[in-house]
């Protein structure tokens, strides 16, 4: 990711929201989720039935919050991902993702929650390389319902049901309802999306999954 984009500053909220914002776009673009320069594949959009812009983000009774405990793999029935995850950001809180010789792993913020803690933790990865697809090539397909699970790495497994899936233009990131906090466990992944664009070397769009911890 860019060395501007550091969620884990949100203080004073305001103007730490509209910061983050802005630089997310750059951030994206230049590093972050884009396959930037490697090939002409196209991310998968969200598919009939995926919420677009979702607005209700609860598909079931919330469980507890879990103590915190790094993540060590996340597992995604419908679109067939078990992958490995590894921790992302810089000493002063900038959000990377794997490299791009790993395009099977993920990687979680590791300045915020982790999966299953209170908040919303984060989970990150390339949807391709120039070989081919990458960890969230298909995230796009996911619906309201399906669940993913991350293992953690005191043993336990967070399960999370999706609420819903938003394609967003990077320039209108949806900030606040991917970082911002709260007592319930959620979880939002990551990828980017829309059609490739060979002249900028990047994808418009942001595909998000919103979903929250349930038992």
């Amino acid at each position: 990711m860019s060395s501007q984009h550091n969620p884990a500053r949100r203080s004073p909220r305001t103007r730490t929201v509209a910061a983050v914002a802005a630089v997310i776009l750059a951030a994206a673009v230049s590093a972050g989720l884009v396959a930037a320069g490697l090939g002409t594949t196209s991310a998968r959009p969200p598919q009939p039935g995926a919420s677009v812009a979702p607005t209700a983000e609860r598909s079931g009774s919330p469980g507890p919050a879990l103590p915190r405990s790094e993540p060590t793999r996340v597992t995604i029935p419908r679109i067939g991902v078990d992958a490995d995850i590894v921790p992302v950001a810089d000493e002063n809180g900038v959000l990377e993702v794997p490299p791009l010789d790993q395009p099977e792993i993920a990687g979680w913020y590791r300045r915020g929650p982790t999966p299953g803690e209170a908040g919303n933790a984060v989970l990150v990865g390339h949807v391709d390389t120039q070989d081919g697809p990458a960890v969230f090539f298909e995230l796009g397909r996911l619906r309201p319902g399906d669940t993913v699970q991350v293992t953690r790495a005191d043993g336990r497994i967070a399960t999370f049901t999706v609420d819903g899936v938003g394609a967003y233009p990077k320039e209108r990131f949806p900030t606040e309802r991917v970082y911002g906090g709260g007592a319930e466990a959620r979880l939002r992944l990551i990828t980017c999306g829309g059609r490739f664009d060979p002249r900028t070397g990047s994808y418009p769009d942001n595909i998000v999954v919103f979903a929250t911890a349930t038992r």
